[in-house]
């Protein structure tokens, strides 16, 4: 995964999405901080960078990557990083093809081995219930039986709103193969998680303490 997008994707959280004070979540759990991922995952920026970092994180990180044919969560934290890690898998293989036209076209040889060739990731929403009109779906987008899966979510707290989600997937037919967390709050969730759904890899981009350091250092230099 490349650092420099890692690193701006967690200053962007750090300043835009981390605020401290006396919250309340949605798990009931009392906090003396708070994290709206979603700020920075519907920023431009934030969002580029969120499925650039994701979507490296299934490449590099995810057994037999070559077989995830796409990405989904629970609506709507999940949202944006669903729509812009099929973006980032679809830019990816666009590049991948332009180079490879370029080198054919000047007769280049590669200095290197390109890797794989990308495969394009798509993208489906879980509703939090089925809906009452149209098709009746609960799963919005992709939707095939027997399909390799990943399920993100934006903020990991106990865990469940990302378990719904792969309760709603494996209802549907399709395996999860690996479940990704843009931060883990690290209060229970990341083992409710991997207890739900055993041997499959759990990965978090940050964890709080990495976004609460990010902003203190970050006011700190102000």
């Amino acid at each position: 995964m490349p650092t420099e997008n890692k690193t701006a994707l967690l200053n962007l959280l750090a300043t835009h999405s981390f605020k401290l004070g006396d919250f309340t979540l949605a798990s009931g759990q009392k906090s003396d901080y708070y994290i709206d991922c979603r700020i920075t995952t519907l920023h431009a920026e934030g969002g580029r960078l969120s499925g650039l970092v994701l979507y490296n994180l299934i490449r590099d990180h995810i057994p037999n990557a070559e077989k995830i044919e796409a990405v989904g969560g629970l609506t709507m934290g999940a949202d944006p990083l669903v729509s812009n890690t099929a973006s980032a898998s679809a830019w990816a293989l666009a590049d991948y093809n332009e180079i490879a036209e370029l080198s054919s076209a000047l007769e280049l040889e590669a200095d290197e081995d390109p890797g794989p060739i990308p495969t394009l990731i798509h993208g489906f929403l879980v509703r939090k219930a089925e809906k009452t009109h149209g098709t009746g779906r609960r799963i919005e987008g992709f939707l095939k039986p027997g399909a390799h899966v990943v399920i993100v979510d934006d903020v990991c707290t106990t865990g469940g709103s990302t378990i719904t989600a792969i309760e709603a997937t494996r209802e549907a037919g399709m395996h999860v193969a690996a479940v990704l967390c843009l931060v883990d709050r690290e209060q229970g969730g990341r083992a409710n998680i991997e207890a739900t759904i055993p041997g499959v890899p759990f990965h978090s981009v940050f964890t709080a303490s990495d976004v609460r350091a990010a902003h203190i250092a970050l006011h700190k230099s102000k």
